[in-house]
């Protein structure tokens, strides 16, 4: 994870990835909003392959948040990226924000479902990366790597 923006605009209350044992292990963050309600965000998205370093692969979608959440649908691309946190995330609801964005424990099973199970993916290393853009400016990017073999 690595952030971009203001500090007065938000800030990460924590980022991590938690191995309770071989087989439970999860993701969470919290990040907090100084500045609410937010109405106009933006995201992209983009997933990287690994071949001698991080490579575009496939998809690198950018798309009004406020939008899509009115109409998830709207966007496949989006839409596919958005069932990974939807059940596990409070930012399930269409603008605006006037509360800190949360993703509590984002299990690794179902990462894993997401790149095998409804679109499968070759194996190797991906990263997903998103940038988080309110009113313009680039707030935040939070990247996600994973494995698989």
């Amino acid at each position: 994870m690595s952030r971009t923006g203001f500090k007065d605009f938000s800030d990460f209350e924590y980022c991590h990835l938690k191995s309770v044992n071989r087989t439970y292990k999860y993701f969470s963050l919290k990040v907090n909003l100084f500045k609410i309600p937010v109405s106009k965000i933006k995201v992209n998205i983009e997933l990287l392959k690994r071949f001698s370093g991080y490579k575009p692969f496939l998809y690198n979608v950018t798309f009004d948040g406020c939008q899509f959440l009115e109409k998830p649908k709207s966007s496949p691309v989006a839409f596919y990226f958005y069932n990974f946190i939807k059940i596990f995330s409070n930012m399930n609801h269409s603008c605006p924000y006037n509360h800190d964005l949360i993703v509590d424990k984002l299990l690794t099973q179902h990462v894993n479902y997401q790149f095998t199970k409804v679109l499968p993916f070759p194996e190797g290393d991906y990263m997903w990366k998103t940038n988080w853009m309110a009113y313009g400016i680039n707030r935040a990017v939070v990247k996600l790597y994973v494995s698989f073999s």
